[in-house]
């Protein structure tokens, strides 16, 4: 093996050369004695690389089996007043007597609340309550359908606010703001944290069935400016919106509960009429995006409804838009989504185009099994399964859910709802 030599102790060897002797000790021309070799000084240690501690969100992603990763996926329609309450709804649906049983059996992340869960405040917060008891790992994401106006679900409790076209005729961003706050802070106190609203669609249709007056208006940038407003506004509340129905649901004459509606926008009419109340949306920091079941053949010519389609939810709300929050569908029980595949092939199909959230499956037990054994097969993947699982940790951490669930309280909800301030908002937006 060779060794290496140092500059010092090659000069030393070329004067020997040149000087016809003399060893380690020989005269240099000055007279004096050749240097010592040099002395390399070893490089500095560099310090021991500490390894990033995992995140609350990868902690719990990491302690998930695969049944339970399945089971955040999912936001059922439960029945009952109470998570105890024996159903021979939920028997027949779920094979499981009560509320609890059902979270416990499929492991769920969500539940969201109709009317016929809703008798009165106390009920409403004991419920609550019991269902995130129920959920023995990941506290739930609880959400509802409070619109205000026509689509209000916990209108039995809540302050009489009107719908979104009444607020965008206004023209009163503030008032969007606050309105949008101020039923966040009574969802709040009832327990319910995730609101599927506000409207982004562009009601451009005077025909449309399904939107109309649920809309901010027909202008893309006054609904655009609305709609950012009105998600500050969850956001001041510490409530998770959700902006519906992408790609936009505005312009069609079909109701996509009944049927499946087909729009025929140009991509540039969408980049112009549908797009901006969503990019707001958006950039306003929404928590979620909701699917619409409708098609859209100059997005993708497929024929499948947005809901199941890569091209749009993908290719348009990933990368185009850049959302990086949760996809919900909207209800998978609906008739615009159930036309050409059968109830597990449905969610397969949704999350493979990209939703995170698989909202009221019409068949609970066969959309489980089949994203389920999707993901064993490998025709999902793991990475996908994780990647949907990782965007539901980050809203409910986000949104204070992960580490605790949250404990409503009668006495505070009593305080809050319907407050003076809240009927005053009220009768300032037009009721």
């Amino acid at each position: 093996m060779l060794r290496r030599i140092g500059t010092a102790t090659l000069l030393v060897i070329a004067l020997a050369a040149c000087g016809g002797g003399g060893g380690p000790a020989a005269a240099t021309p000055s007279g004096g004695k050749a240097a010592p070799p040099a002395q390399t000084t070893p490089p500095p240690q560099s310090p021991p690389q500490t390894r990033a501690q995992p995140s609350p969100v990868e902690r719990t992603l990491s302690k998930m089996s695969v049944e339970e990763k399945v089971g955040q996926l999912l936001m059922p329609v439960l029945y009952g007043t109470s998570a105890d309450t024996v159903s021979g709804e939920n028997q027949a649906r779920y094979a499981a007597q009560t509320p609890a049983k059902v979270i416990a059996k499929y492991h769920l992340g969500g539940v969201i609340l109709f009317p016929h869960n809703v008798k009165s405040v106390g009920q409403v917060v004991g419920l609550t309550n019991g269902l995130q008891r129920a959920s023995k790992g990941v506290p739930l994401l609880i959400g509802t359908d409070q619109e205000n106006g026509l689509v209000s679900r916990m209108s039995a409790l809540m302050t009489d606010f009107p719908g979104a076209s009444r607020i965008g005729a206004t023209k009163d961003l503030d008032l969007s703001r606050a309105v949008a706050k101020a039923t966040g802070e009574e969802l709040r106190v009832l327990g319910v944290n995730l609101d599927f609203a506000p409207v982004a669609d562009v009601n451009v249709n005077p025909d449309n069935p399904v939107i109309g007056t649920r809309a901010f208006g027909k202008d893309p940038q006054r609904v655009a400016t609305m709609v950012a407003a009105a998600v500050k506004g969850f956001a001041d509340a510490e409530v998770a919106a959700t902006a519906k129905h992408f790609p936009g649901h505005g312009d069609t004459t079909v109701d996509s509960h009944t049927g499946l509606p087909v729009i025929k926008h140009t991509k540039a009419q969408w980049e112009k009429i549908d797009a901006p109340p969503f990019k707001a949306a958006i950039d306003a920091g929404v928590d979620a995006v909701m699917s619409a079941h409708i098609v859209f053949p100059k997005l993708d010519p497929s024929g499948d409804p947005a809901t199941l389609s890569k091209p749009i939810l993908t290719g348009l709300l990933r990368q185009k838009l850049g959302f990086k929050g949760v996809i919900s569908t909207d209800a998978l029980n609906m008739a615009g989504v159930r036309q050409k595949y059968n109830d597990g092939e449905i969610a397969v199909r949704a999350v493979l185009a990209g939703a995170d959230l698989l909202l009221m499956p019409n068949d609970l037990s066969k959309a489980y099994q089949a994203v389920l054994a999707a993901v064993k097969s490998g025709r999902i993947s793991k990475e996908r399964l994780d990647q949907s699982v990782t965007r539901l940790l980050t809203l409910k951490q986000e949104r204070g859910l992960l580490a605790k669930a949250p404990v409503a309280s009668a006495e505070e909800a009593a305080g809050v709802l319907r407050s003076a301030e809240h009927r005053k908002l009220a009768a300032r937006a037009g009721r």
